[in-house]
């Protein structure tokens, strides 16, 4: 991909590529540091609340949310990802990270795991906006993604999808410069998963006054 990566452009190879494993992730069994990161979050939210899962996959942490008694609703921008999140008994609805059709302030948390990795640097504001918009003042935002030392943008060598992903892997510093123009931090901390790459995690809060 040349020049400068825009989300618009990168939204159809990347549904595309989803689309066609959905079978292949609906199967994968979550790393014991993911599900431990999931529980922590889980612990910060208040009994009943309501929940947004962006970038759903096949719904398996949804349906992990739904299941302990979370009102919970998720979307993905594929929609194979979306038939299997709804077979799992989760609302689920096909909608991209620009176009999150919800109204404002209808969640008190919203929680997305290694999807803002596939938008470009230049629309990331645009769509932590977005997030914070949907989300109550005082609510939490858990995002992880993967990290990276050289804040490449771009596919990757090697990625095992057709057709090959749009990745943004940012410096811990680069990530949280984003994150604090429409969040306080509430929590970042680096997991170190034995890879060249570590999962940036990080829990965020919408202010509660002036937002």
């Amino acid at each position: 991909m040349s020049g400068i990566a825009r989300y618009d452009e990168v939204l159809g190879p990347l549904r595309r590529a989803y689309d066609a494993r959905a079978d292949w992730r609906d199967g994968l069994t979550k790393e014991p540091w993911k599900v431990a990161e999931r529980r922590a979050f889980r612990e910060r939210l208040a009994a009943g609340a309501r929940l947004l899962e962006v970038g759903a996959g096949t719904g398996q942490d949804a349906a992990y949310f739904l299941g302990e008694g979370f009102d919970v609703v998720a979307t993905d921008l594929s929609p194979a990802m979306v038939e299997r999140c709804r077979a799992k008994g989760v609302e689920a609805h096909v909608m991209d990270l620009l176009r999150l059709e919800f109204p404002a302030s209808s969640f008190d948390a919203v929680y997305t795991m290694n999807c803002l990795l596939h938008v470009p640097d230049r629309d990331l504001p645009a769509v932590l906006a977005a997030i914070r918009g949907l989300l109550r003042p005082g609510g939490l935002l858990f995002l992880a993604v993967w990290g990276g030392a050289g804040g490449a943008e771009g596919p990757i060598e090697g990625d095992d999808h057709d057709p090959p992903r749009f990745f943004s892997f940012r410096t811990d510093e680069r990530l949280l410069a984003f994150a604090r123009a429409s969040f306080d931090v509430v929590d970042f901390h680096r997991v170190e998963t034995g890879d060249r790459q570590w999962l940036q995690s990080l829990t965020l809060v919408r202010p509660a006054a002036g937002g």
